[in-house]
């Protein structure tokens, strides 16, 4: 049995899964395995995958009708074998000494999961290091409560680089956790959040380096940076689910506002999906959506009961125009900003 599953799923990834998989394979640690779960991607990708797993007996192919990125991880999970479970994206990669870095700390500390900082990459060649979850040690289940838990729940407002993202693929996962708990992605967006936030709850011993390890690639194409013609629907399914985990796991008491704070988080959010360059309705249409938005009654209550103060210049603009019902002029401004 590998002491390593490697999850990555496959999508349209022909021209990028390839330096994906060459990380994997030059990783100086070699008892992993790599699961490759090519989600009926309409392209050569496939057939990519099943070429490296002909050439390395590590490497595991599933092939499955297109069912989103939850769906291909969650296969991935129920096949995997290793003690422990890395998630890369096809368009990313990881360092040479990612693997043995992980498992290093993760034994060294007596912990069952293990997580590292990354590097932002932009198509254009820029690079820049973010921080991982938490500054590097090792960190008890009160600790883990207090600097995931708690920030993935309800601190959700702030300039960037605070908010705590749910990047799922910083981590080293316990399949035992994952097994007994049985943990699952959920949706095609927010559903690394809702993972993130249920393991925590449960993992028991978190060890951090501070090495950027993660290679993230800034798609431009991704599904975070397209207009989402659903995305009110997702994030009301997403809400929903966050507030059975809260209660779940009896995180009311850590933040009483975190319902306030989320909600903020995905208005704005979903305004700037509203104003994205790929909606085709007009101004006007825009406006009237993002006003019946605000007056959803989880909504009204966050806008009636929180403040965003902090936020990074633009998003401060857009919560301050939103207080203040002043939709028409916000279009206006998000159309001059498309414009340029």
């Amino acid at each position: 049995m590998p002491k390593l599953s490697v999850i990555v799923p496959v999508y349209k990834a022909e021209a990028v899964l390839e330096t994906c998989v060459a990380s994997v394979l030059a990783q100086t640690f070699s008892d992993w395995e790599l699961l490759l779960i090519d989600d009926g991607s309409p392209d050569g990708s496939g057939k990519l995958c099943d070429d490296y797993a002909a050439q390395d007996s590590r490497v595991r192919v599933f092939h499955k009708p297109n069912g989103g990125v939850s769906s291909a991880r969650n296969l991935g999970m129920a096949e995997a074998v290793g003690d422990y479970i890395l998630f890369i994206d096809a368009d990313d990669w990881i360092a040479p000494e990612t693997c043995q870095t992980l498992l290093d700390a993760l034994e060294g500390a007596g912990a069952d999961s293990a997580g590292c900082a990354h590097w932002n990459i932009t198509p254009d060649g820029q690079k820049w290091a973010e921080p991982g979850a938490l500054p590097a040690g090792t960190y008890d289940r009160e600790a883990i409560r207090a600097g995931v838990v708690d920030r993935l729940l309800g601190s959700r407002l702030g300039k960037p680089g605070e908010v705590l993202n749910g990047f799922i693929w910083r981590f080293l996962f316990s399949r035992d956790i994952i097994a007994r708990h049985e943990l699952r992605f959920s949706g095609a967006y927010l559903e690394d959040e809702l993972f993130l936030l249920e393991y925590f709850c449960l993992a028991e011993r978190l060890a951090m380096v501070d090495t950027p390890l993660y290679f993230y690639l800034q798609n431009p194409a991704s599904v975070t940076r397209n207009y989402l013609p659903d995305y009110m629907d997702t994030f009301r399914t997403f809400y929903q689910a966050k507030e059975a985990l809260a209660a779940k796991y009896g995180l009311e008491k850590d933040d009483p506002q975190w319902r306030q704070s989320t909600c903020w988080a995905g208005l704005l959010i979903a305004i700037g999906n509203e104003f994205a360059p790929g909606n085709p309705a007009s101004r006007r249409e825009k406006a009237r959506r993002v006003r019946a938005f605000t007056l959803e009654q989880e909504m009204a209550e966050a806008i009636r009961t929180l403040r965003p103060q902090g936020l990074g210049r633009n998003k401060q603009l857009v919560a301050d125009l939103v207080r203040r019902r002043w939709f028409g002029l916000l279009s206006l401004l998000y159309t001059i900003k498309n414009r340029a």
